[in-house]
This record gives structure tokens, sequence and C-alpha cells, in this order.
């Protein structure tokens, strides 16, 4: 590439050095890392371009999918994280929680319309009942042998275990033969507990959040990695992340893919109410680029899967991260809340077509995948016909909005 070789010598030579070695299919440091946070200009558009060729020797031109639904049974938590405006005291009227059958309803019709995973993940209601996820995925293994379930997050599982009064290897065991087929790695936000302590006190710690995704991986349970970013992290909070991520990888292999979830300010407490000095109203759009174009570089050799979350970023910004390292599109969600209440702004649905459409004309070919990564379809040339989410009604899925002042689903309901 001799363009980028002469790009490279007027270059900063840490960042020409460190992305030299990267095009070598060597690890950079996470020093060098910080660097290329740092990094604007030349510089950040040459590891723009490093990010995408180095996605294009690795996972080729395809982008994937998945056609999967959300559903977050329940916003009553015992937590009180400042960058959670999803949760609600189980005191508070906009409090719901969704029954075991109506959960299985729901994934019913994520089935009937062509979704091959269902998301569930909620918050932390108090008095729960330590089976409550080992039966949610019993009842719907049940009836939907062939489905994914893609459930609990670290937090999850252990706030599960403490409630049933069991380790939190015991309680993945259960999960596990209940059906269980990967965990969301969130409840990351990032992995320093210090900064930990200051956005969201009493959350999981970094040991136990760590502990957890081993136990899983070490079961054979797979699991995402995510970042949450754009809110009081510096540069080296952000490499030193990414680069326990990887160390992880390396002794697991039990990462599918990583998901950088950058911070959505408009409704967070902690942004709203000031209570952290110093806090951001989010990424800018270049920290969004440099962050996608980052992990690919850091992680290329060991999570080859780098996704965008277009519930975060919009359809547009998400086609551009397609150029700058990524090459997953996520999923089609149906029925999105934690983001939407936080003040996202770019819907709780896409459509799988909308979906092609906006990879297609990035360019590049659009993959429907299961959840852990194996082919459905490729979509070499046209869409075909549409598929029943395609041409679905998306009012009868409802709304995050709609749910919270649904009597019929209001926690004190619920539980008496």
């Amino acid at each position: 590439m001799p363009m980028i070789d002469s790009l490279f010598k007027r270059a900063d030579p840490v960042v020409a050095s460190a992305l030299d070695r990267a095009l070598s299919g060597k690890d950079i440091s996470a020093d060098e890392a910080v660097e290329l946070f740092d990094c604007n200009g030349l510089e950040m558009n040459l590891v723009v371009t490093v990010a995408d060729e180095l996605r294009r020797k690795t996972v080729g031109d395809n982008v994937t999918y998945v056609v999967n639904r959300n559903i977050n049974f329940t916003n009553v938590c015992i937590k009180q994280c400042g960058f959670c405006a999803f949760s609600r005291d189980f005191r508070e009227e906009e409090g719901y929680f969704l029954p075991p059958e109506e959960v299985l309803r729901r994934a019913k019709e994520a089935a009937s319309l062509g979704a091959t995973e269902i998301c569930i993940q909620a918050g932390l209601p108090p008095k729960m009942d330590g089976h409550l996820y080992v039966d949610i995925c019993k009842a719907v293994k049940k009836e939907l042998p062939g489905i994914h379930i893609h459930a609990f997050s670290p937090e999850e599982v252990m706030y599960g275990a403490v409630r049933s009064e069991t380790s939190t290897e015991e309680y993945l065991k259960m999960l596990k033969e209940a059906g269980i087929g990967s965990l969301p790695g969130t409840a990351a936000e990032i992995l320093e507990q210090n900064l930990r302590d200051t956005i969201s006190p009493g959350r999981i710690s970094v040991k136990d959040w760590t502990s957890i995704i081993r136990q899983a991986h070490a079961l054979g349970i797979p699991t995402t990695s995510t970042i949450m970013y754009g809110h009081v992290e510096t540069s080296r909070h952000k490499a030193d992340h990414i680069s326990l991520l990887r160390e992880i990888q390396k002794e697991t292999h039990g990462f599918t893919e990583f998901v950088p979830l950058s911070f959505v300010h408009t409704e967070a407490p902690m942004y709203s109410h000031q209570t952290v000095p110093n806090i951001r109203a989010g990424a800018d759009g270049n920290e969004v680029v440099k962050m996608h174009a980052v992990a690919r570089i850091m992680l290329n050799n060991h999570i080859p899967n780098i996704q965008v979350s277009w519930v975060k970023e919009g359809a547009r910004m998400s086609q551009l991260l397609l150029g700058a390292g990524a090459n997953d599109f996520g999923g089609t969600l149906i029925n999105e809340s934690i983001s939407t209440a936080a003040g996202a702004q770019h819907g709780q649905l896409m459509r799988p077509k909308e979906i092609r459409h906006l990879i297609r004309a990035a360019s590049r070919i659009p993959v429907q995948r299961s959840t852990t990564y194996k082919t459905i379809k490729v979509y070499s040339n046209d869409d075909g016909e549409d598929s029943a989410l395609d041409s679905a009604d998306s009012s009868q899925f409802g709304s995050y909005h709609q749910l919270i002042k649904l009597d019929k689903f209001r926690y004190r309901d619920s539980n008496n």
C-alpha cells in the first residue's frame, strides 16, 4: 500500500509504529492504544484505514445481523446506577413486571416472525424468587426448543445466585441445564473499580464480573463483551478495559463479539442531576469512530466480530462505522427498552430489510447469522421477498413508553 506507507512517514511515529505492528498481525499494547484513542487528523484517518483493512483481511466483506427480540421483563431494580434511566424503584408508578406467561407470549410471537434469538435482561426486583431466571428459560425452551436464549448479564447471574442461596458457578449450571444459550456481557461499563464506584456504586465489582464471565466460558456458555463510554472515562480507561477483555479471551475463547455502547445522557440521572463531576453528554462522533476502530485493532487477533449499536448511534452513523472496523449490525431487537428509556431517539425496531439496505449501501454483503455467528443466509444479490417481520405492523409490539403506563403489568399488582 504505497499511499499508506507515504502517510505513515508523515504521521506521529508512535501512532505509525503501533499501526504498522497491527498490520503485521501483532497485538498492540494498551499504552499504544491510548495514543490511538488520543489522536486526531491524519493519525485518526490512518487508524480508521488500518482498522478497515484488518476487518477486510479477517472477516471479509460480509456484514452480519441477527433477527431477535429484546424482552426486558421488569424495570424495577434495587440498584441506583447513575447512568441508568431504565430502572424504577418498586414504589414508583412506572414500575412494571411481565409475568413468565407474557415473556413466553412475546418469545412465541418473535419466533413466528422469524426470530432465532430472544434477549432477556431486566432490572433486579426486590425479593425476587431466585429461580425466576431458570424458570423463564425452562418455560421458553419447552415451547420453543429451537430458539436461542441470550439472557442475564453477570450482574443478574450474581443476583440470581444470591437469591437462590447458591454459588454463581452452580447457578450458571442451572441456567445451562434450563436451556440458556449465551450471556450478554453487559454490566461491564468500564472495568476499573474506582470509576465504577463513581458512576454506579453498588454495581457488580470488576472481580465478580470477570469471575462470572470466566465461569460461563468454562461451562461452555459463550458471552458477548461490551464497554460503555462517553461519560467520565479516559483513554487509559478504555484501553485497559479492552486489554482486559483481550486477556480473558486469550484464556477462555468464549467471547463471540465486542459491542461498544456509547453513553446516552439525555435521561441519565448522573447527567441530569450532575451528581458526577465532569460528566460529559455522551461521546462525540470522532470518539465513536475511534472506539470501533481501536477495538478492531486491539481485538482483531482474538475477537473477530465488532458490532455497531444502531440503537445508540442511529442508522447513518452505524453505516459509517462499517468502514471503521465493524462487521456486525447487531439485531432487529423488536422491543428495545433500556436505551430508549435513557433518551435514545433511534427506535425500538429495525426491520431485516432495512438492515440489509444499509449494509448493501455501504458496499458490503448482508448475512443473517445465528447468535453464535453461524451463517443462516447470505444475501449476495437481492433481498428476495419480505419476511414476516418486514411486513409486520410495528404497533402490535407496543413501545416502552406505552408499557410503563399499563395497569395490567404494574409491578405492585404483579407481586401481591
